[in-house]
This record gives C-alpha cells, structure tokens and sequence, in this order.
C-alpha cells in the first residue's frame, strides 16, 4: 500500500490489514517493516514546475558563471519570503526510497501567489549579513526603493568596495524606477 501509495500513513496501513487479517498491528510495526524493505519516511519534496525554457535558461546562465570563484564572494544574495500560517510548513512525510526523491508522488507542486501573512526580505553575502526587512501589505516598486534599497541596500554597498547585488525578477524589482536607482547608485546586478 506504501509502494503505490507514497502519502499513506503507518495508522492508515495498519487500519486496511486488520480486517484482511483479522490481526492487529501497530503502526510502529508497519513503519519498522517499512523500513527494513527500505522505505523511510521522508519530507515532501517542495518543487517549482518548470517549462524546458526555464531550465534551458537556468543551465545557460549557470554555464556563463562557471568559472567564477573570487566573484562569488562580491555578490549580495538576496531574497523575500512571505510566512503564511493557512498553509503546510513542508513536513508533509511520504514513504519512498533513497532513488525515489523525483518522482511526481513524492513532490508537492506549489505555486507562488497572494495569501495573508507577512513578508520579511533579506540579504547575505559572503563578508556580512543585511537585517530583515518587514514588509507590511503589499510591496510595490516605491516601497521597494524607500523601505529596502535606501535605508538597507545603499549603506551595504557603499561600506563595499565592489558589490554585485542579486535579486529575483518579482514585478517591484524589475520596474523602471527602480533600474534607475540602480543606474544612479551605480549598483551592479547579478544578471
């Protein structure tokens, strides 16, 4: 049942073989036999779909990089997550085996969008670390200037000799204003 199945739990395995067998059987007994055929139970794997244009993309920018060593260490990665109590936290357990991590039973597909709950960005880079930002409601290009590049951004890159700032293409960061303020800071991107 785990084998084609790889969500079901030990409880549920255990409820299915009682009135087949007219045993009982724990559920620790099903999980210990579980594994000794060599399934554990593992998280869910959290994974983004993507088109073959993405990954076409991904591996061409990834192979212009690769001969990077000391410009990793310029870079200032950074990024927003938003917390959001309505949904999983990812501990999600499925029964599989080591060589099963891909496959489409043991990954949960999931897709960005708006949901209650707040918003933090933050960056790191290899010298030194930014402080969270909270972002209150939603972030827009101005906000994004005033309450991050500004007061957060700025005073990093100017303390660095040379900074190449990394950002993802979210709707706010890719506007036109805040290219410019990028342009007049004279503040490298990570393309």
């Amino acid at each position: 049942m785990a084998v084609t199945d790889h969500s079901v739990t030990s409880r549920t395995v255990a409820q299915h073989i009682e009135p087949v067998t007219h045993h009982s059987v724990s559920a620790r007994t099903i999980r210990r036999r579980l594994q000794q055929s060599g399934l554990s139970a593992r998280r869910l794997l959290l994974g983004l779909p993507l088109t073959q244009n993405h990954r076409r993309l991904r591996r061409q920018w990834s192979d212009e990089r690769r001969m990077w060593a000391a410009e990793w260490n310029e870079v200032l990665f950074t990024d927003e997550s938003r917390i959001c109590l309505q949904h999983h936290d990812g501990r999600i357990r499925v029964w599989r085996h080591r060589a099963e991590r891909m496959l489409n039973s043991c990954v949960m597909h999931r897709h960005t969008g708006h949901a209650p709950g707040i918003m933090v960005w933050g960056g790191i880079g290899y010298h030194s670390r930014n402080p969270l930002v909270r972002i209150a409601g939603i972030l827009n290009s101005q906000r994004y200037i005033s309450e991050v590049l500004e007061p957060v951004v700025l005073p990093y890159h100017q303390g660095l000799a040379t900074t190449i700032f990394q950002q993802d293409n979210a709707q706010p960061y890719v506007a036109r204003i805040v290219q410019r303020f990028f342009i007049n800071y004279q503040i490298k991107l990570l393309a």
